[in-house]
């Protein structure tokens, strides 16, 4: 068995067009964003023959070179019952569950916590679609912090079908988040990009050079320290809400990587953020026909949210 590593050469595709290397990296041959830079960073990216750095900015058509990583072990994913993971649909196209806190949606290098597909798994469930293994069946995600309604594919063609939706931004996604303080106006939308932090690779905030994200909130409920707020994602970029409402001066109460105030969490005894998928609605990919979800707030939340009303009557 050769132990020479393998190099790969691809053009990159058209829809690529001005993403930094790493990005392409990731989207092309399934890397993390991290592991793509460490490639960069390693000179083992190539761009049209000479040596790419990782925020180089790669042209459509442009044959990019890769020295690949020696394979590691594959993330295995692990049949786990997940505690507190409920059903809200079951057919043969498509699951829908309500994700509890604490669990991600797909197994990934460094996270040892329970997982979605290990949850289906553990209940039996079988999902059958192409991508990576161990993110069979996932069209979008939630924070492992932010609970809610996830629906997960279990044909191929609902897998098609249903990233086509979030593509394409027909599905209707509703969080409902307690904020700090309250927003001028009541109600509005929040459009600024999103990109990486720029001193801390674990968060995402607001950049001049991010990717397009749009968020609109409507008041649901004034209190004296908070603002219960409807929200609809036209777009779902990684931590959109919690860093659009943090660039925005009224981070989700118990959010303290973006900046909450750690007093008011303690006293309203929430340990994340307070945002929840309360609701999701898609065209079926089965039949086409219009469905929506619902999710009522987790206990945690629920009894933060009474704290808050209590304080404020």
């Amino acid at each position: 068995m050769s132990t020479l590593p393998e190099t790969r050469t691809l053009p990159v595709p058209d829809g690529l067009e001005g993403e930094r290397v790493d990005a392409a990296l990731a989207r092309m041959f399934g890397f993390s964003r991290t592991k793509a830079a460490e490639l960069a960073a390693g000179g083992k990216v190539l761009l049209d023959g000479a040596p790419a750095g990782k925020s180089d900015r790669v042209q459509g058509g442009a044959w990019i070179e890769v020295e690949m990583p020696r394979q590691a072990q594959p993330v295995q994913i692990v049949a786990e019952p997940v505690e507190g993971m409920e059903i809200v649909h079951d057919d043969d196209d498509i699951v829908v569950i309500v994700k509890p806190v604490g669990v991600a949606a797909h197994p990934s290098p460094g996270w040892s916590g329970p997982t979605v597909i290990g949850g289906l798994a553990a209940a039996g469930y079988t999902i059958a679609t192409s991508g990576a293994a161990e993110r069979q069946g996932i069209v979008h995600r939630l924070d492992v912090g932010t609970s809610g309604l996830m629906v997960v594919a279990k044909s191929e063609r609902a897998y098609t079908l249903l990233k086509r939706q979030f593509k394409e931004r027909t599905v209707d996604k509703r969080y409902h988040a307690l904020v700090q303080g309250h927003p001028d106006p009541l109600s509005g939308t929040i459009d600024a990009p999103i990109g990486r932090h720029p001193q801390h690779d674990y968060k995402w905030a607001v950049t001049s050079d991010g990717k397009p994200s749009v968020t609109h909130y409507d008041l649901i409920e004034a209190f004296r320290a908070a603002s219960l707020l409807d929200i609809k994602l036209e777009t779902g970029r990684t931590h959109q809400i919690r860093v659009h409402m943090a660039a925005h001066r009224h981070p989700c109460v118990g959010d303290l990587t973006y900046g909450a105030d750690p007093t008011l969490a303690k006293r309203l005894r929430v340990e994340r953020q307070w945002l929840h998928a309360v609701r999701l609605g898609f065209e079926h990919p089965g039949d086409g026909r219009w469905v929506e979800y619902e999710s009522a707030y987790p206990v945690d939340l629920q009894a933060a949210l009474d704290l808050v009303r209590a304080e404020s009557s």
